[in-house]
């Protein structure tokens, strides 16, 4: 400790020297060398600016070390850092380069893609415009290959929400930021069989996407930095905040099958409050309709009821009735094969803000503040409750006559709002860059379930009824943050700082007939005792120092302490360098430890669901109990502790006149995962209470439970390629690029089994469960993305590959072997393509065609000849949900009209 102690004492011993000011000036011209009027021109973190007058000169008071942005509509932005030159001549360029400033990933001194010691991508507003998506989390999956997200269908909550990670390491690995503040994670703990079950992600549709500037995504282990989730890598969202038009985009689009019509209006500008102050406004109104890819059904076919099993022969009136039904119920499957399933992305309505205001308070301090609001509705769909699924609800007559029941299809319904909220001061404190900062936020969700029953209230009342309100969940923090930064000269720069952080989650219970005995049908009430209010505070410490021991040798190295109030501390370390080879090519490399807490959700969540219980073909109670639980701990699972890990990553980045490439090769070992157990039930498949796994079973009235532990020891293995090229053609602009992810992620070691599960023959972590941490996303994508503008035209075509994914089959399979009736889902293409046309600087329309060649996942091997292999549910599953690679949308169209003003 005392070691510890004395590290960050050595990093935090800076100089109070004051940073004089200085005017820098200069010309910004476009690539054909013509002067650009109108461009703005702002010290990157305050409200301090200008713009270039008519013959594109510019002239502002800086300091040495400020960051200059220069942004034009037209232009991609370009960063420059203040070196102490008074000359300064911009060019303004049509597409990202190395030269790009980012400030991901170091607190102290911002540096360009190239001078980075770790891979960072900077990906403008406009790239991820190109993908054709509407969602952020769409459009990173199309633009960055290590990144992963698609729709889940039949996935409950899940289903609103769309599990998202780097490198494939799940949605807990990945830390995002807004603006550097740390976002909180959502309220939906993921518990269906989709990637990422059993964690817990930051909701990406939280925030108007017309509110993005640019995103950066660092590519690199960064707890020394950030702090617990950041193993896989970082995300930071940068915000606009100040632009030179309004803008208005409206869009509508829908699929090829002719489903999933969706429309959307966002707008963003920027408003003088007074002299000094300036306020960004985002909106965004989003709405989508469902869509439908069930597969058809190989239920057994019904059996026509036989007149002799009758007293009365074929005049009793049992039999006529029972006849009526079995021709009914023969008519209805010829004409829904499908068995009334819904599988496919769920109906969304979605109303967001975000204001983002600066007000300068004199030349070195600045007050900011911004906040975001959003609201979505959300409906998804359960199994359908065939009408030989449910003969209880038949025989009671309740919904339709005996002979006119069909079943039912209960919804699933949410009421998702989330905010953030943060305000803060920057300023100069004896030479420091200080910034004192406070965020608030929170995510919560709302459940109702509709055009279902209660079978037990039904069986004892005679009645039940339709809607139910089986409670919801709330997550919310509070982080406060002060941090201090400095360049010392040209080789030294340090930074500093505190955090306080404090989590909330809370569960409420439902109404009450929404958990009367086994609860409403598909999502049962969360009872009294499954209500929960829990919190837990950490504080942290870091530093991190920055040593130019050249012009060409970086090293730089972090370190961060955290202690948390449920589970004990973490120490975590990194160093990284960098080594330049002229003034186009460097090479770099970095080493270091991280860590993840377990959540809130993961330590108190408890609550039954319906849910598929082998070898049952309908849903079943399922219990998923708390980690701190009398059962639980019965069973032998210890207290969860954190996640840790151990990265490195080598790489190089290179220009070539236009041509900008960057490889980097990684690999990270995280120990003790947190795992979501695999079902723990009936080994002979009969509840008996024949041993003392069975009888707790019993004791929870569920047919199978699930809980969290530290269980699985892991390693991934890969390698990232970018490389991106603009060059004049013709009368016009070219650009392409071209960026590939090759990630292997291996369970390292054995299982941690508790003892009197494995004594009774259970295992808490099955081949399924095996293959959704190792092959559940691509191992390989790989994206081409060509772009030409000439004249007022604009044309796009982006191919992406996604690699190959892996399904489990029912057969058991040891560690790290097949079985053999895995199925392995071959690599896929998809291809977008657009065209646009600008009427005028002003206005302008693009039509986009994503996914033009209507490429589809391979079709799950249905289980007509094996009634065991409930993959696909007897076929009611085309596509797995298991799995994801592209999602299950088809060929889809969109227009989209952009106006300035």
């Amino acid at each position: 400790m005392k070691t510890k102690i004395t590290l960050l004492l050595v990093l935090t011993m800076l100089s109070f020297t004051m940073h004089a000011q200085y005017k820098v000036s200069g010309t910004v011209s476009d690539e054909d060398g013509q002067p650009l009027p109108g461009v703005s021109v702002k010290v990157l973190g305050t409200s301090t600016g200008t713009s270039t007058d008519f013959d594109g000169l510019y002239s502002l008071n800086v300091k040495k070390g400020d960051v200059l942005e220069f942004s034009s509509v037209g232009f991609e932005t370009v960063s420059k850092l203040m070196d102490g030159s008074a000359k300064l001549n911009v060019t303004m360029p049509t597409g990202l380069s190395l030269d790009e400033i980012v400030v991901t990933g170091n607190r102290a001194k911002p540096r360009t893609v190239l001078d980075s010691p770790v891979p960072i991508d900077n990906i403008s507003v406009k790239e991820l415009q190109s993908s054709g998506k509407v969602q952020v989390e769409q459009m990173l999956t199309y633009k960055v290959p290590s990144f992963n997200s698609a729709t889940q269908a039949i996935s409950d909550a899940t289903a609103h929400f769309d599990p998202a990670d780097l490198r494939g390491l799940g949605p807990s690995r990945t830390l995002v930021l807004m603006n550097g503040k740390r976002m909180k994670q959502s309220a939906q703990i993921y518990l269906n069989g989709t990637p990422g079950k059993g964690e817990v992600g930051i909701d990406l549709k939280s925030f108007p996407t017309s509110a993005v500037k640019r995103i950066e995504v660092l590519r690199d282990g960064a707890s020394a930095q950030y702090g617990s989730d950041a193993i896989a890598g970082v995300i930071n969202i940068i915000l606009k905040d100040d632009v030179d038009y309004s803008e208005v985009n409206t869009h509508a689009g829908i699929t090829s099958a002719g489903d999933g019509f969706n429309m959307g209006i966002d707008y963003n500008g920027t408003f003088n409050v007074g002299d000094k102050a300036k306020l960004n406004l985002s909106l965004e109104y989003y709405n989508q309709k469902l869509t439908n890819r069930a597969g058809v059904a190989h239920d057994a076919p019904p059996t026509a009821p036989n007149a002799a099993d009758y007293p009365g022969g074929s005049a009793d009136p049992d039999f006529i009735r029972d006849n009526t039904y079995y021709g009914n119920l023969v008519d209805w499957i010829a004409e829904n094969p499908e068995i009334g399933m819904i599988v496919g992305q769920p109906d969304l309505k979605k109303k967001s803000a975000l204001a983002n205001f600066s007000y300068p308070l004199g030349e070195n301090a600045e007050f900011y503040t911004f906040h975001t609001f959003t609201q979505r509705d959300g409906r998804s769909f359960a199994y359908y409750r065939a009408p030989y699924w449910r003969p209880d609800v038949q025989q009671a007559e309740f919904i339709t006559a005996f002979e006119d029941f069909q079943g039912y299809h209960p919804t699933f319904e949410t009421d998702i709002k989330d905010n953030m909220n943060v305000a803060g001061f920057k300023f100069d404190l004896f030479g420091f860059k200080t910034d004192l900062s406070a965020t608030y936020g929170r995510n919560y969700v709302d459940y109702t379930v509709n055009r279902s029953v209660n079978r037990d209230y039904l069986a004892d009342h005679g009645t039940s009824p339709r809607t139910f309100h089986p409670g919801g969940y709330a997550f919310s923090n509070f982080v406060t943050n002060l941090d201090f930064s400095k360049s010392f000269n040209e080789q030294v720069s340090a930074s500093f700082g505190l955090e306080y952080k404090k989590e909330y989650y809370k569960g409420h219970k439902g109404d009450e007939i929404s958990y009367y005995g086994g609860g409403s049908d598909s999502f049962a009430g969360i009872k009294p005792a499954e209500a929960m209010d829990v919190d837990r505070s950490n504080v942290a410490a870091y530093a991190g120092l920055d040593y130019d021991i050249t012009k060409a040798l970086l090293i730089g190295a972090a370190i961060r302490y955290e202690d948390f109030t449920d589970f004990g501390n973490n120490f975590s370390w990194k160093i990284n360098g960098r080594y330049k080879i002229g003034d186009n090519a460097a090479i770099r490399a970095s080493a270091s430890t991280g860590f993840r807490a377990p959540t809130l959700h993961q330590r108190y969540i408890q609550l039954t669901q319906y849910i598929i219980v082998a070898p049952n073909p309908d849903p079943q109670l399922q219990g998923t109990l708390p980690n701190d639980s009398e059962a639980v701990r019965g069973l032998g699972v210890p207290n969860l502790h954190a996640e840790t890990s151990q990265n490195f990553s080598i790489g190089a980045t290179a220009k070539f006149g236009k041509l900008n490439l960057s490889a980097d090769i990684y690999q990270i070992k995280v120990d003790d995962r947190v795992l979501f157990s695999s079902q723990i039930k009936p080994l002979d498949g009969t509840l008996d209470g024949s041993d003392p796994v069975e009888q707790i079973l019993i004791d929870n009235d569920v047919l199978a439970l699930q809980f969290f532990i530290n269980a699985v020891n892991t390693k991934t293995t890969g390698m990232d390629l970018v490389a991106d090229y603009n060059v004049p053609l013709g009368s016009g602009k070219f650009g392409a690029n071209l960026a590939m992810n090759f990630n292997n992620t291996k369970i390292d070691g054995a299982i941690a089994n508790p003892k009197i599960l494995a004594d009774n023959g259970y295992q808490i972590f099955d081949h399924r469960e095996e293959l959704r941490i190792t092959d559940a996303r691509p191992k390989s994508k790989i994206s081409l993305g060509l772009n030409y503008s000439v004249n007022n035209f604009n044309f796009g075509l982006n191919n992406t590959r996604f690699g190959e994914v892996t399904v489990a089959g029912n057969t058991p399979a040891a560690l790290g072997e097949s079985a053999p009736d895995d199925q392995v889902h071959s690599a896929k293409i998809v291809t977008d393509y657009s065209i646009g046309y600008d009427f005028s600087d002003k206005f302008s329309a693009t039509l986009l065609a994503n996914n033009i060649f209507d490429v589809y996942p391979d079709i799950l091997h249905n289980g007509k000849n094996n009634p065991n292999d409930l993959r696909s549910a007897n076929g009611r599953f085309q596509y797995s949900s298991e799995v994801t690679q592209m999602g299950q949308l088809g060929t889809n169209y969109m227009l989209k009209f952009t106006f300035k003003f």
